[in-house]
């Protein structure tokens, strides 16, 4: 439960607390903050802020706690409502707040994650019923790109069985647009740690990359609320509960993100077939995919995953 994952980090959290009243005054500046605050996996903005320049001290909790009402639990460590939306258990639901830094969910509690120039922090109240744990998601683009998942900026590889086909090189030239540094290779072709990984191919060939095969494992193992089929021809869109709502077949295209243990996100810009990858390439941009923990093309249309029923 996600009471359990925030706790365990929960220790480390209050100790950051308390320790950090010294150097309180001090600012950094450099690249915004940006903390954006949304319900129901991001089908609800409440709240978006940017701030030019943050205490040196910033934390997760401080920067949320400092923009809204916020209510916390277990001793400052966990929060139970932002402005008046809370937390719980009820009409057989389970939702609760859950925070990502630059599109990656937060090993720790929020308290003692630490806010760098350039971050982009996405406080969500959502359901958990069908996934516990969503290891990343796709709506703060261009991040993790940018500034990176973690301490620092890494390498951006963008794989495909054909490097040298269009949609290999407009995925490069998304991320070239917006300042970002990325290389292209064929799929598969070497193993690089510390690189972020954004794989561009139909469906039959992205699933033999073993993080992204887990997508066809549900929410609960992936953190991705859609399924694509193992023999590529149709992706099931799912609600929060983890239940089939739509399917769809050819010309599909999916906008996703996961993560292996501590491994780096793996992002895949994939489909049902070509016209479909082409769709997801075509959605691989900030405007398309803000808030979204994913995406799915249909046509011309794009649907937000979960598919989210009576939000709310």
């Amino acid at each position: 439960m996600p009471g359990s994952r925030h706790l365990l980090g929960l220790a480390v959290a209050l100790v950051a607390a308390v320790g950090v009243g010294g150097c309180a005054n001090a600012t950094t500046a450099g690249d915004p903050v940006r903390l954006t605050v949304t319900r129901d996996f991001g089908a609800r903005e409440l709240l978006e802020k940017t701030a030019d320049e943050v205490p040196a001290s910033e934390t997760a909790m401080r920067l949320v706690q400092r923009n809204a009402k916020v209510t916390t639990r277990y001793g400052g460590g966990f929060v139970q409502c932002v402005d008046g939306f809370c937390g719980g258990s009820g009409a057989g639901r389970r939702e609760d707040w859950f925070y990502f830094v630059n599109g990656v969910e937060a090993p720790k509690g929020a308290a003692a994650t630490r806010v760098r120039p350039g971050d982009h922090v996405w406080w969500d109240r959502r359901a958990w019923d069908a996934a516990d744990r969503v290891p990343a998601v796709v709506g703060s683009f261009p991040e993790p790109f940018l500034h990176g998942p973690g301490e620092k900026r890494l390498p951006v590889r963008v794989e495909c069985l054909r490097p040298q086909d269009d949609v290999c090189r407009d995925a490069q030239q998304a991320l070239v647009a917006l300042g970002i540094s990325a290389s292209k290779t064929t799929l598969r072709s070497s193993i690089a740690q510390e690189t972020m990984r954004v794989v561009v191919g139909t469906w039959t060939v992205l699933r033999e990359d073993g993080a992204l095969r887990l997508l066809e494992d549900g929410p609960a193992a992936s953190g991705v609320y859609a399924e694509p089929r193992a023999d590529g021809r149709s992706i099931a869109l799912l609600d929060a509960r983890g239940r089939v709502v739509r399917t769809l077949g050819a010309g599909a295209g999916l906008v996703a993100a996961t993560r292996v243990g501590e491994d780096e996100p793996v992002w895949a810009l994939t489909g049902t077939d070509d016209a479909g990858v082409a769709a997801a390439v075509g959605a691989f941009g900030e405007q398309t995919l803000r808030n979204r923990y994913a995406l799915a093309l249909d046509g011309s249309s794009a649907v937000a995953l979960p598919v989210v029923r009576g939000a709310r």
